[in-house]
């Protein structure tokens, strides 16, 4: 363990908590995802986002329209080339979401203890009295006495731009509704939320469906978040949808919980999905307040068991109009960190916030004091307990290669890999050192042209817990013999020492493949 890694089992010194924190290349080995929008779309704002560490960009369906988005991923691309930092993309699904159609876009006042309806019928103009939803079935699923919540994109429940409805009757198609809290709702769309009540919408809805094969396809994206999975046929599907669209058979698929009926089959959604993200806005509408902590980490824990990434959500709304966090938030994004998240995802603030950049330098720094004290020995037994014996032959190298680096206090561990695999595997362990995994482009035809496979699996490491890829010349096989391999480890270590994680007399773990055996080593660096 490095000499400034406390464990929050020891005693931590006055001392430790009173210096400032340093900066450095890589600001947290946790992954920040930015969700681009109307106050993060200038090339400007995107490269800004990129230097304080985003490493993946959300984009929200829910809003707005494939042009606007093409617009924002243009400058995305153009931030890319200025920074020369990689960045993934992910293209956030509407899926099974209710929402209010406000056509006018005046704002409505909503009064507590007043009534309002809720009707399918979307002709009718939305008033403090009527809210058109674009759903028929709400009559059918609710009954007295349920909550619906209706808020603007994200809600914590405390603002005045979100309202909490009962059900006072049915009539019809029509829901009747008491109102409450005094709120204003503004904007043209808003999400609208029944609690723990099963809504027969498709999961890919034919919308979400058009959106993936023409903007999905033609941007190649990287990781597909699946708003409101709750079956691992949910997966299944979509995974079939995506087999068929040229290059998206790479796409990762990352199912959204959101609901309880998620929460239920969330060992099945776990095994078909690449990865987790925990949407915990309307988790903690479905979910009572006490139980919102119990599910993270449980789900958390699975996930990292698994090897695949677990993502969280909202962590600081307040940022959304504040340059600080309060200190339950900052608490909360720690407390993600050591729970054993890859990931934060942030939604509204940086999509609409005022301080994009400042959240994501800010929530960097936390992630990157939780990872200091983050118990890794605890950690490593815990996962080969839980693998068991016999281990994979790759299970056990990515273990072996954790184990040698910590022991010998290595500075980084790198790993040459095609498929993107013993990477993730060796990420899995958690270890404290940053791992550069050397992506290896394999060449591929179609009988008609050359491709190299290679950049999909690169920037899919980007959402991975203490993974920064780089993708290595062609020339050099990932199989190949040790010559080649040397120069393409040279560039490696190059690139190490350029990004200031790797100095001379430094030990360095490497993992690769030699003909049919892995084989990981230890090198000490000369000046």
């Amino acid at each position: 363990m490095h000499s400034t890694h406390l464990l929050l089992e020891e005693p931590i010194r006055m001392a430790s908590i009173l210096e400032p924190s340093k900066a450095s290349f890589f600001p947290a080995m946790t992954k920040i995802v930015g969700t681009l929008g109307p106050k993060s779309r200038s090339v400007e704002v995107i490269s800004g986002c990129l230097k304080a560490g985003m490493s993946v960009a959300r984009f929200d369906f829910s809003w707005h329209d494939p042009e606007y988005h093409q617009e924002t991923l243009e400058n995305l691309k153009a931030a890319v080339k200025l920074t020369k930092k990689l960045c993934a993309v992910m293209l956030d699904t509407v899926g099974a979401e209710m929402q209010v159609v406000n056509k006018s876009e005046k704002a409505i006042s909503l009064q507590a203890d007043a009534m309002v309806i809720l009707t399918p019928d979307a002709g009718q103009e939305a008033s403090s009295e009527l809210l058109p939803i674009n759903f028929d079935g709400l009559s059918k699923a609710v009954k007295k006495g349920d909550t619906i919540f209706i808020g603007q994109y994200l809600f914590t429940g405390s603002e005045t731009t979100s309202v909490w409805l009962e059900v006072s009757e049915v009539k019809g198609n029509d829901v009747v509704c008491v109102i409450k809290n005094s709120a204003t709702l503004a904007g043209s769309l808003f999400t609208l939320h029944a609690s723990q009540i099963h809504i027969d919408l498709p999961t890919l809805t034919d919308k979400d469906k058009e959106v993936i094969s023409t903007w999905g396809v033609q941007n190649k994206i990287d990781f597909l978040s699946l708003s409101y999975t709750r079956h691992a046929e949910d997966v299944r599907q979509a995974r079939e949808f995506l087999s068929k669209l040229g290059d998206l058979y790479q796409t990762q698929i990352f199912a959204k919980i959101e609901n309880i009926e998620g929460l239920n089959h969330f060992d099945e959604i776990l095994q078909e999905a690449d990865g987790i993200i925990l949407s915990r806005g309307n988790l903690g509408i479905d979910l009572p307040p006490e139980k919102v902590f119990l599910f993270q980490k449980a789900a958390l824990y699975k996930c990292n068991m698994a090897g695949k990434p677990a993502v969280v959500t909202r962590v600081v709304d307040s940022m959304t109009d504040n340059l600080r966090p309060t200190r339950a938030e900052a608490t909360d994004v720690a407390n993600a960190v050591l729970d054993g998240s890859d990931a934060i995802l942030l939604g509204a603030e940086t999509l609409r916030g005022l301080y994009p950049v400042e959240t994501i330098s800010t929530v960097g720094r936390i992630c990157s004091e939780a990872e200091k004290v983050f118990n890794q020995d605890m950690f490593f037994k815990k996962t080969v307990k839980y693998v068991g014996e016999p281990m994979t032959h790759l299970e056990s190298i990515a273990s072996s290669a954790v184990r040698a680096a910590i022991k010998v206090k290595a500075s980084v561990i790198i790993c040459f890999t095609s498929s993107g695999r013993a990477a993730r595997l060796i990420a899995k362990y958690r270890p404290t050192m940053p791992v550069l995994s050397v992506v290896i482009p394999r060449l591929k035809t179609n009988q008609l042209k050359w491709s190299f496979s290679g950049a999909f699996e690169a920037r899919q490491s980007l959402i991975v817990r203490g993974l920064f890829p780089m993708l290595a010349d062609p020339r050099h096989p990932a199989e190949s013999t040790s010559a080649s391999n040397e120069s393409v480890l040279r560039v490696a270590l190059d690139h190490g020492k350029a990004a200031g994680v790797i100095k001379s007399h430094d030990r360095v773990v490497v993992c690769q493949k030699v003909g049919d055996a892995s084989v990981v080593k230890i090198i000490e660096l000369e000046d």
